[in-house]
Parts: structure tokens; C-alpha cells; sequence
């Protein structure tokens, strides 16, 4: 079984790194893009919502999907409808449509769904007591993705440019082509099914004697044939290898919530973590042009906080597994606190302090994401996790979106400091509430 888990590990990896740079070199011009269709800046900022909106819309149908045909289902359905997306923001770009343009960035934002539901796929096969450093893994290859997108944004539009494409086309046909590679990759190499292989193996145990040779015997047969593992003992009630029919997703995902206080932390958790880091990131760059910083000086803020979010996730996802999971995810509020303190205290000339801020903000929202998105798969039933984790993702999506306009509102009629407040607030009492919840 570790071979194969190794193998999902370096598969799912592939894909992520081809699938985050997608995401990231589509999402570099779609703000300047609408804008110069509408010819308004508040309908430019629209992009980055409607990417953020398709990325929770298409959170549960992900889930649903690999919840009934295994992870391979799932991804296959969010990289398509990535890759449908781009194909219609080609159109409205051609067309001059900023409506249809949305509307493909809408179906674009399934592209990022897919990359958060990978996670999740490297915990399947998972032994006790490695889910956090696996998942952490998988996080970690979007960094490479994340980096090289923005940087080819711009040679992708010259080279379009000479192909007799429309302006600012480019970047949507080279994350055609990255969701293209992802797909290929996922469609091919994902095999065996780690949810399905997962699924045939807790029902081969459960039809099996405790004793003996015969567990290792199943997971040998498992692991050989996992699609047809077991048929028989994968009927029985609680280890089927799909979703059960009489029982929607987001049913069984509440369901399960209610039953498992510790789901409801981590849920809460990666809600909290990522609101505070979308929150106080997408009002940086505004708070930094307002004092006078240049583009090179925000894009350099903003990559050292990339950084922060994803080269270190390997060992946050070592360290959640050596000392827990609720510790790790206290530590993430703790330095989202310091975060929130150092941006929203910097001076006018405070560049360096922001910056450090945005580090630690981005270091928190690892520990957030990757502690709390494995005590979520640990903390409720392998049949249900495909809809639950769905659901999580759908929560923190949509709490980021909500976060963001908030902050902008914050930052409007208040100042950028007061948001550093309001956040600082809420990532204090999110973390005392975890520290002091022994249940």
C-alpha cells in the first residue's frame, strides 16, 4: 500500500502543479480585462468574485461526483468545466463581452475547486498518523504553479498576439492547455482510485477475519484489483464504495457535522483562517498604493506572502501529525493575531513591517488549511468524507468572498487598521475557542 500511496502522492502533485498554474496565469489579467470591456473599475473587481463564486459553486457537484465514481470522477469534472471556461472567456474576449466573460470565469473558478479537492485525495490511503504531512504535500505543489502562472501571463499574450488572437486571450489559452495537462494526467495516471481502493479495502476488513492471514490477503487483492475489490462486502450498510443514494450530499455532510463536534472545529477553523488571510491580503495592495508604494514594491509584498501560504506547508503538515492537530491550528490563529497586529499597525513607511505581517499571514492560513483539513477527513465517516469536505470547501470559499467585500467596506469608511482590528478579533476568540474545547 505505500507503493501505491506514493504514486497517488506524486500523481496528484502533477496535476497540481499543471492545475495552479492554470488558475494563476488565468486570474492575472481577468481583472484588467473586464475592466477595459466595461469600462468600469467596479465592474473589473467583479473577476476576482466570480473566480472566487465558481470555486464554491462547484465545491459540492466535485464532491458529489467523487463521492459516487471515486476522486478520479470528481477532478475529471472540475478540470473539464475549467477548461470550458476558458473556452468561453476566449469567445467574450473576441466578442468584446464582459457579461459572457464573467460568466466564463464563473466556470473558470471550478478549475480552483478541483485544486482543493486534490488535497483531500492524498488522505485516502493515508496510514494513522500522516494524513496532515500527505495532504500538506499536494498543498505545497501549488507553489510552483502560484509562481510560474503570473510570469507567463504576459509571454502567453504576445505569442497570441502573433497567432492572430485577440488581446489578453493568451493567458485563458495556455490555462486551456495547463487544465488540458491536468486532466490527461488525473484521467490516465490516478490509478487505482485512492478513494475507491480506500473504500474496497475498509470493506474487505470488515468481511474479513480479524485474524490471520486474510486482512493482508484483502488489501494484497485490494491493491491489485481495487475495482472489483470485495463486491459483496462493500454492500454492507456504512462501507459502501459510493455515496448512499437515499442520502443528498450536502444532507450527509451536515449530518455528519452534527454527529462530530471535532468536524465542526476543523470546518470552523479553515473558515476562520481563511477569511482573516483573504481579508487583510486583497486590502494590502489598496493600503500599500495609498502610501506611496510602487507596483514592484506591492507584487513583492504579495509573492512573499504566496510564499509564506505555501513553501512551508510540508512542515505544518509534519508538525500537525507529531503534536496534534487542535495545536497547530491554535498556533495558525496565533500568528494570524500577529499578522493582523503588524500590517495593521504599520506606519506610512512601513513597508517592512507589512510585509512581515503578510508572511505570518500567510504562514497562519497554512496551519489553518492543512491541520484543519485533516482533522475534517479524520473526524468523520470514509463514506461521507467526499460530501463533507465538499461542504467545507464550499464554507470557506464562500466565506473568503464574503470576507473580502467586507474588508472593503472596512477599509472605505474606516481605515485598513481597523480591519487588522475586526480580524485580530476574530482569530483571538476562534483560537481560545479551540484551545479551551477539550471535547
Amino acid at each position: 500500500m505505500a507503493a501505491v500511496q506514493r504514486r497517488t502522492l506524486g500523481v496528484l502533485t502533477a496535476a497540481q502543479i499543471a492545475s495552479g498554474m492554470g488558475t494563476a496565469v488565468g486570474f492575472t489579467l481577468s481583472t484588467v480585462v473586464v475592466t477595459k470591456l466595461s469600462g468600469s473599475e467596479a465592474v473589473g473587481g467583479l473577476a476576482g468574485t466570480a473566480t472566487v463564486l465558481g470555486a464554491a459553486l462547484f465545491a459540492l457537484p466535485t464532491a458529489r461526483a467523487s463521492g459516487k465514481g471515486g476522486r478520479r470522477t470528481g477532478l475529471t469534472l472540475a478540470y473539464a468545466c475549467a477548461m470550458l471556461g476558458c473556452l468561453v472567456t476566449v469567445l467574450a474576449i473576441a466578442l468584446g463581452s464582459w457579461p459572457l466573460l464573467l460568466a466564463g470565469l464563473v466556470l473558470f473558478g471550478s478549475g480552483g475547486a478541483g485544486n482543493l479537492a486534490s488535497r483531500y485525495s492524498a488522505t485516502d490511503l493515508s496510514p494513522p498518523g500522516h494524513s496532515a504531512r500527505h495532504l500538506s504535500w499536494v498543498v505545497w505543489a501549488a507553489t510552483i504553479g502560484s509562481v510560474a502562472g503570473p510570469n507567463l501571463a504576459g509571454p502567453a499574450d504576445d505569442l497570441a498576439r502573433e497567432l492572430g488572437l485577440a488581446d489578453y486571450t493568451g493567458p485563458f489559452v495556455l490555462a486551456l492547455l495547463a487544465f488540458a495537462v491536468a486532466l490527461g494526467v488525473i484521467t490516465l495516471a490516478l490509478r487505482p482510485d485512492p478513494l475507491v481502493l480506500a473504500r474496497s479495502l475498509a470493506a474487505s476488513r470488515a468481511g474479513a477475519p480479524v485474524t490471520g492471514a486474510a486482512p493482508e490477503a484483502a488489501t494484497r487483492q485490494a491493491a491489485a484489483a481495487p475495482e472489483a475489490a470485495a463486491p459483496a462486502a462493500a454492500l454492507k450498510p456504512g462501507i459502501a464504495r459510493t455515496a448512499p443514494k437515499a442520502e443528498g450530499t450536502l444532507r450527509a455532510a451536515w449530518r455528519s457535522l452534527r454527529e462530530s463536534p471535532a468536524a465542526w472545529r476543523a470546518l470552523a477553523a479553515i473558515a476562520i483562517s481563511h477569511t482573516a488571510m483573504v481579508s487583510i491580503m486583497s486590502m494590502t495592495p489598496i493600503h500599500l498604493d495609498h502610501h506611496g508604494a510602487g507596483v514592484t514594491v506591492i507584487g513583492l509584498v504579495i509573492s512573499l506572502h504566496v510564499v509564506g501560504m505555501y513553501v512551508l506547508s510540508p512542515v505544518v503538515g509534519w508538525l500537525a501529525d507529531r503534536i496534534g492537530r487542535v495545536q497547530v491550528l491554535v498556533l495558525g490563529m496565533a500568528l494570524l493575531l500577529a499578522a493582523a497586529v503588524l500590517a495593521g499597525t504599520a506606519g506610512e513607511h512601513g513597508v517592512p513591517q507589512v510585509t512581515a505581517g503578510l508572511v505570518l499571514l500567510g504562514l497562519g492560513w497554512s496551519c489553518g488549511l492543512v491541520s484543519g483539513s485533516a482533522l475534517l477527513t479524520e473526524s468523520v465517516p470514509l463514506e461521507r468524507r467526499p460530501a463533507v469536505q465538499g461542504l467545507s470547501d464550499l464554507v470557506m470559499n464562500g466565506c473568503g468572498a464574503t470576507g473580502t467585500v467586507v474588508a472593503g467596506v472596512i477599509v472605505e469608511t474606516l481605515s485598513y487598521g481597523t480591519l487588522g482590528t475586526a480580524v485580530a478579533v476574530m482569530v483571538t476568540a476562534t483560537g481560545l475557542w479551540l484551545a479551551l474545547d477539550r471535547r
